[in-house]
C-alpha cells in the first residue's frame, strides 16, 4: 500500500461518527440546528441537518414567517435517509424543535427503524416545548414529543419548566429536579437552567442511574436564545466519544457559559458562535461542579397540584 493510500485509510478511520440533527432553522441567528450543527462540526462530527421549520429569525425578536415542510414530504425525506447507502455513517440522532405532532411521530418511527439497522445508535431528545411557565408549541405536539420521542430517548435535555411539564411534577430547584429525574429510570437526564446552589448562579444538573452531578456558573441577565440547543449538541458529542460524565458536564457547561458571556459582553442579540469556536474546543471558563447525591437516595417525587 502506498503512503498516500495508507494516509487515506487512516483519515477515514479517524472520522468521527455522523449525527442527524432535526430541529428548527433560522435565516438569521444561532438557535436550533444553526447552533447544534456548528457545535458538532466544530468538534469534528459530520452532520446531516434536517430543518423541521424554516424561520426568518427567532420569534422572540418579533413576527417571523415560518415555512413548515408538508408532513408527507417530511416523512418521505426520512425514508430516503433511512434507506440510503450512507446510513451506516450515523452514530447519533439529535432532535429539537418539532413543528407538529405529525413530525414528532414521523421522527419516532424513523429512529425506531434506524435502531433496527444499528442498535448502538444514541438518541438525544431535546424536548423543545416551552419555558418560563408556558408551552410555546401546540399541546398535541408537546404530548407527542413526550410520548413518542422522550419515551424512546437515551438522553433527554429539558429545561426546568420542560422537566416539570413532562413529568407532571413540581420542579423549581435542584432538589426537586433531582427527584423528577428519577421518573426516567435508566435514561441520562441533563436538566438546563436550574437555579444555582450559590447566590446569583445557574447551572446544569446531570442524572444517570446512581450519579447526580451539578455544574453551575454565575447568572447572566437576558442571555441570547440557543443555549439549550448548544448544550444538547456538545453533550451528545462527548457521549459519542465516551467521555466521563463529570468531564462531559464540566466542558459542556463551561463552553456554553463562555459563549453566552462573550455574546452578552459584545451586546449581541444572538449567540456569537463564528468567532468563538475555541470556546467549544477548549473552554476556559470557571465552572463549579459538585456531586449532589446518588439517585437511590432521592426522595419520592410529588405530583403538582
Amino acid at each position: 500500500m502506498t503512503q498516500l493510500s495508507q494516509q487515506t485509510v487512516t483519515s477515514r478511520n479517524s472520522i468521527k461518527k455522523s449525527v442527524i440533527v432535526l430541529s428548527s432553522h433560522v435565516a438569521r441567528g444561532s438557535i436550533g440546528n444553526r447552533a447544534a450543527v456548528f457545535a458538532l462540526e466544530t468538534l469534528g462530527h459530520p452532520v446531516w441537518a434536517i430543518p423541521t421549520i424554516l424561520l426568518a429569525w427567532h420569534p422572540g425578536h418579533g413576527k417571523a414567517t415560518g415555512i413548515t415542510p408538508p408532513d408527507e414530504k417530511f416523512a418521505a425525506l426520512l425514508d430516503d435517509l433511512l434507506n440510503s447507502d450512507w446510513i451506516d455513517e450515523i452514530g447519533a440522532v439529535l432532535t429539537g424543535y418539532m413543528a407538529s405532532a405529525e413530525q414528532a411521530s414521523a421522527v419516532s418511527d424513523f429512529i425506531l427503524k434506524l435502531r433496527k439497522k444499528n442498535p448502538q445508535i444514541i438518541f438525544l431528545c431535546d424536548p423543545v416545548i416551552g419555558d418560563k411557565g408556558q408551552l410555546y408549541v401546540q399541546k398535541d405536539t408537546a404530548i407527542t414529543i413526550r410520548d413518542r420521542l422522550v419515551s424512546i430517548a437515551d438522553i433527554v435535555t429539558p429545561n426546568l419548566f420542560e422537566l416539570g411539564w413532562l413529568t407532571g411534577l413540581k420542579v423549581n430547584n435542584p432538589t426537586q429536579a433531582l427527584a423528577a429525574a428519577k421518573a426516567y429510570g435508566d435514561k441520562t437526564i441533563l436538566i438546563t437552567s436550574v437555579p444555582g446552589m450559590m447566590q446569583n448562579c445557574i447551572g446544569n444538573l446531570l442524572v444517570q442511574q446512581q450519579e447526580a452531578l451539578f455544574a453551575e456558573h454565575r447568572h447572566i441577565d437576558g442571555p441570547p436564545n440557543g443555549a439549550g440547543d448548544l448544550t444538547a449538541a456538545l453533550f451528545l458529542s462527548y457521549m459519542l466519544e465516551h467521555t466521563p460524565l463529570n468531564t462531559a458536564l464540566q466542558r459542556t457547561t463551561a463552553s456554553v457559559f463562555e459563549i453566552i458571556a462573550r455574546s452578552a459582553q459584545s451586546g449581541a442579540d444572538e449567540l456569537v458562535l463564528e468567532s468563538n469556536s475555541q470556546s467549544i474546543l477548549k473552554p476556559m471558563a470557571m465552572v463549579q461542579t459538585r456531586n449532589l447525591a446518588t439517585a437511590s437516595k432521592i426522595s419520592k417525587p410529588q405530583k403538582t397540584p
